[in-house]
């Protein structure tokens, strides 16, 4: 949620800015809603001066003689008068507020200004790019026919049992995918100072309003059930950073580098308005697992954390071997809540084409606002809304779908990278001779 204080300073500025995301920000509406709250609080401190100088006039008039009953009778019709003007001055204030508030949580992050413009994906600007996609001296094939070959992927059988874009697992393969999880883990654990972290699979909504997934992107959610207000998470980011909602860190409890977790969970998605669109294997599925990596910082340093928690990911990459690039995404392809975004894309053989296996967002106190998260600065002893990022570190399902992808031989075998022969119990090869 942007902060209202900054829109009422320069609305036509922050309008300006919005447009870049190709969104009109309606500042007449902004305008005339907050000019209704305000005269509705003048009106309210009004009516309560009102109200309490009449409520004086009883004193008056039992100083003149009048009995306390008859001096109450005499002032009951004020009263009475200027309480129901209250009351329906306070549903008219309820009304314009939700009003406020449905504009607001409407309304994406401001983009930062090094954000390049650009309608779509296609005006995404590559940074860099790291490794050299394998020549093979065959025909490369895609992971949907690697992994039926060695008759370890198996998509029809898990359309039996809940329908498309599921997918069943066996032997090495299941194998490997738990040795990405465990890898991440235990690389971003060990080295790059996370905090495990297992959190709730299910949510609130308001967990979902606090990160931005509600009220606009409800979609693209799995809801339990019509009566109950809970849903599948669409990424561990939900839960894990809605811990800090509606807390304040202390400054002894929230460290000069912020705050960092690592989360393994599945992730739940309808992916509405996506049918026809990668319904062929891994890539786009209902269900998936990632390893998650969140981050809550004092301000001042978020732009650095964005940095480091994308090399974070990259690492990742870079231990497995697989080469990728990494993009800054235009305002067009930007979420709703962040300020800025680096993707991260593997090199995938089969389809000739780098995939996103990794988003990493820096959202400044957009989140935060939403859930009013904050930490205390020990220079003022005020509390304080922190920044939050978070990425992907890395989407399990993606990286075993480019381990196949780059390690595939001509005898349609599949070597084991380096980085996971210890979870793999000697196993250096899935398939073959």
């Amino acid at each position: 949620m942007l902060d209202i204080k900054a829109i009422r300073r320069d609305p036509a500025a922050v309008a300006q800015t919005l447009a870049r995301r190709g969104m009109t920000f309606d500042v007449e509406q902004f305008t005339a809603l907050d000019a209704r709250r305000k005269q509705a609080d003048v009106d309210s401190q009004n009516l309560q001066a009102e109200h309490k100088k009449a409520s004086k006039q009883i004193g008056v008039l039992v100083g003149q003689g009048t009995s306390v009953e008859d001096a109450k009778a005499q002032v009951k019709e004020t009263l009475d008068k200027i309480a129901a003007e209250l009351d329906d001055l306070t549903a008219q204030a309820k009304t314009i507020q939700a009003e406020m508030e449905a504009l607001l949580l409407g309304t994406p992050n401001l983009p930062d200004p090094d954000v390049p413009d650009g309608n779509d994906e296609s005006a995404n600007v590559e940074i860099s790019r790291w490794g050299e996609p394998a020549e093979f001296a065959f025909e490369a094939r895609d992971h949907v026919a690697l992994g039926e070959a060695l008759g370890q992927l198996d998509s029809e059988t898990a359309a039996k049992l809940t329908g498309s874009r599921f997918t069943v697992m066996y032997r090495d393969l299941a194998r490997l995918h738990r040795a990405l999880i465990q890898f991440m883990l235990n690389l971003h654990i060990g080295e790059h100072g996370y905090t495990e972290i297992y959190v709730p699979y299910i949510v609130n909504s308001d967990s979902l309003r606090g990160t931005g997934q509600l009220p606009k992107f409800e979609e693209d959610l799995f809801k339990l059930h019509a009566e109950h207000d809970l849903y599948l998470i669409p990424t561990a980011e939900v839960p894990v950073t809605n811990i800090a909602r509606e807390r304040i860190f202390e400054a002894e409890e929230f460290p000069e580098q912020g705050l960092r977790f690592a989360c393994h969970s599945p992730c739940f998605r309808s992916e509405a308005g996506s049918y026809g669109k990668d319904t062929r294997g891994m890539i786009r599925q209902h269900q998936f697992e990632k390893v998650e990596l969140v981050q809550f910082v004092r301000p001042a340093q978020s732009d650095d954390a964005l940095e480091e928690l994308s090399g974070h990911a990259e690492k990742v990459l870079q231990r497995l071997e697989l080469p990728y690039r990494k993009v800054v995404l235009c305002v067009g392809d930007l979420s709703a809540s962040a300020a800025k975004t680096y993707d991260l894309e593997v090199w995938l053989p089969g389809q000739q084409a780098y995939r996103e296996i990794s988003s990493c967002s820096n959202f400044r106190d957009y989140q935060a606002r939403r859930m009013q998260a904050r930490w205390r600065n020990p220079e003022t002893g005020k509390p304080e809304l922190l920044h939050t990022l978070n990425g992907s570190g890395l989407a399990i399902g993606r990286t075993l779908v480019a381990i196949l992808e780059n390690f595939q031989q001509a005898d349609g075998s599949i070597v084991v990278p380096a980085a996971l022969a210890p979870y793999m119990g000697g196993t250096e090869r899935i398939g073959g001779q």
